[in-house]
């Protein structure tokens, strides 16, 4: 468990270390660790357009009293040709990595548009990525407040920027950039994951971004750490890479059928996985949304005429292989334990897509427009049954699932499939609401897909509700509870239950708060509805030591009297930490014995990696010091 806490735990050290230098050492804790500290601020009261430039290089940035929200002064942008036309702000230049960070600021449009906040930056192979942080429609004020943003040490060159529908003018105003606080979850609540174990696997689905928060990622490792699907990063889109693949096509002679991938996106999830040993879902191979339309036209070409079914059918088993191939190559560590082959590829009839590009047009596929219908289905899994790692089960996932004519059409299929020996399961995604379904409706739909002999998941689960009253969130908890209870009753057919997320805040549905737990970590009295009645299973037994093994489990005394007492005060603890890192920060002065005690590698000189080292040793990483 220390090892599992150890990257979070420095990443609230260093995300807080700015606010401890501004504070007596001796109040140091767990309240000054909910403290944030501004980075940058600005009004534009003083007339001045500082550090935010034009995204598109034609845009006109400028102090403004028509652009006032507070005060006289705020930013106005015209010259905007663009809808992606706006002011962008350079967050890599003011923050650190694996760090999360608030946005807040008011904005509007000039007249009636779709308003975002959003975030840019640069992947470790130079392709550009795109990634919307809160969206408001309207024509007045909107209050970005307390957004939150964080990049992992795979990204650079990381902007936010505003932008909106349309090319008219923008306004922004009371803009502020400050670290976030790091909250306490609530550790007395039983783990999740551990009390459905007898049942099912209890997981949850993340972003990259999430990684950089403490409280989040403590929720996850709590509650969620039986199974982790990627929100995103191993979708189309993020995994396709258009430049490698026209490279590949000019270097072999034209060929257009192995189009080329990168795990970039993914890396740094896929390093948690692996050192944290969470089993993952693997989210999703084909599918007619986040695909990028290049991937099925003539010389991975933008504009490009249409493949042909032939050469289609090439790309994709060339696309499932290297993807399979890659993660075993690069993450040979990480446990992909079930893959959703095909996504959402029947409408709510019973009948295939329309043709046609979902880029272009909502819900339509590409996948259809070459192949006609949905026979690209059998060939997906067939590859992806080629390809995937010995054991890995393979899935059909899709939403609305309990309504008749898709139910029919995805039983029908898995039934074929099946047959054919190339699907292990059926994915119910579970994207409900309050008002729809029932929990009797979901479970005759569950009860159904159980009795194909599949096996079969809850891929996606959340609840939405609008009513935030105390009544609406108990009616929610109850809804939580009722399908919670369908899939136990179902456990023999069920094999995993998948929550879409983890906080409200940060669910694709944030508006409706879908969740177990509020954007304060808190948990909500649907937690407690799906825990209520339930047992703890005992802890696996231990195996008592032998006498070659050691039994030492806590720190040991220092080999020298008062090593990584900082503080002089008797004893190593996280203080004498914070004390480090406020000298290293502010350069406010240790004692001559606070500096020889500091120095724990025996370099000469304490640095941040003694700051380190007496930060292992408070949890146990590190049993001696000072290290020879």
């Amino acid at each position: 468990m220390a090892k599992k806490n150890m990257s979070r735990f420095l990443a609230a050290v260093m995300g807080t270390a700015c606010a401890i230098a501004a504070i007596p050492v001796q109040m140091a804790g767990a309240a000054d660790a909910a403290e944030s500290t501004v980075l940058y601020a600005t009004d534009f009261e003083d007339g001045v357009v500082e550090h935010f430039t034009g995204r598109g290089g034609v845009e006109v940035l400028e102090a403004s009293k028509d652009a006032a929200f507070g005060g006289e002064m705020g930013m106005c942008v015209s010259g905007r040709e663009e809808s992606w036309n706006g002011p962008q702000f350079p967050i890599s230049e003011f923050c650190e990595p694996n760090t999360e960070y608030l946005i807040s600021a008011n904005a509007k449009s000039e007249w009636y548009s779709n308003l975002s906040l959003s975030m840019e930056y640069t992947d470790i192979e130079g392709e550009r990525h795109y990634s919307n942080l809160k969206s408001v429609g309207g024509d007045g004020w909107v209050n970005f407040e307390d957004v939150k943003i964080s990049f992992t040490e795979d990204m650079t060159n990381v902007y936010i920027y505003f932008e909106c529908s349309d090319t008219c003018k923008l306004y922004v105003d009371d803009f502020c950039l400050e670290t976030a606080p790091i909250i306490p979850i609530e550790e007395d609540l039983p783990d999740l994951y551990r009390l459905y174990s007898p049942y099912f696997k209890v997981g949850t689905a993340i972003m990259a971004s999430n990684l950089s928060s403490p409280s989040f990622m403590d929720l996850v490792e709590k509650h969620f750490n039986a199974s982790m699907t990627f929100g995103n990063e191993l979708k189309p889109d993020f995994v396709l890479n258009q430049a490698a693949s026209q490279a590949y096509m000019e270097e072999n002679d034209g060929d257009d059928t192995n189009p080329q991938i990168s795990l970039s996106a993914a890396a740094s999830m896929l390093r948690y996985c692996a050192e944290n040993k969470i089993p993952v879902r693997g989210h999703t191979l084909v599918w007619h949304s986040q695909t990028p339309d290049w991937f099925f036209k003539e010389g991975y070409s933008n504009d490009g005429d249409w493949v042909s079914k032939e050469k289609m059918l090439q790309r994709m088993e060339n696309y499932i292989k290297n993807v399979m191939e890659a993660l075993e190559t690069d993450y040979p560590d990480v446990e992909f334990y079930a893959w959703d082959v095909v996504n959402e590829a029947w409408m709510e009839d019973g009948k295939p897509r329309t043709a046609g590009s979902n880029n272009v047009q909502n819900g339509a596929s590409a996948w259809v427009q070459i192949f006609g219908d949905n026979s690209f289905i059998e060939y997906a899994f067939t590859y992806a049954r080629k390809y995937a790692p010995e054991g890995c089960k393979l899935y059909y996932n899709d939403y609305n699932e309990y309504m008749d004519g898709k139910m029919n059409a995805i039983y029908d299929m898995a039934l074929e499939l099946k047959e054919k020996g190339v699907i292990d399961g059926i994915g119910m995604q579970a994207h409900l609401d309050v008002g729809f379904p029932t929990a009797a409706q979901f479970e005759r739909a569950l009860a159904k897909y159980v009795s194909t002999g599949l096996d079969v998941q809850v891929t996606e689960l959340d609840i939405t509700t609008q009513d935030t009253s105390a009544a609406g969130l108990e009616k929610q908890a109850q809804l939580y509870s009722d399908i919670l209870d369908a899939c136990v009753k179902h456990a023999d057919g069920v094999s995993a239950v998948i929550f879409w997320g983890v906080t409200d805040d940060q669910s694709w549905r944030a508006d409706r708060i879908p969740l177990l737990f509020d954007g304060t970590f808190q948990s909500k009295p649907a937690f407690a509805a799906i825990t209520d009645g339930l047992t703890m299973p005992p802890t696996e037994p231990t195996t008592e030591p032998t006498e070659t093994e050691p039994t030492e489990t806590t720190p040991t005394t220092p080999d020298n009297a008062g090593c990584g007492d900082t503080n002089g005060d008797g004893e190593v603890s996280i203080v004498d930490v914070l004390v480090l890192v406020k000298n290293l920060l502010t350069g406010e002065a240790l004692t001559e014995e606070g500096i020889k005690n500091a120095d724990v590698d025996n370099d000469g000189t304490p640095t941040s990696a003694d700051a380190l080292i007496i930060l292992k040793f408070t949890i146990d990483l590190v049993t001696v010091l000072p290290i020879q």
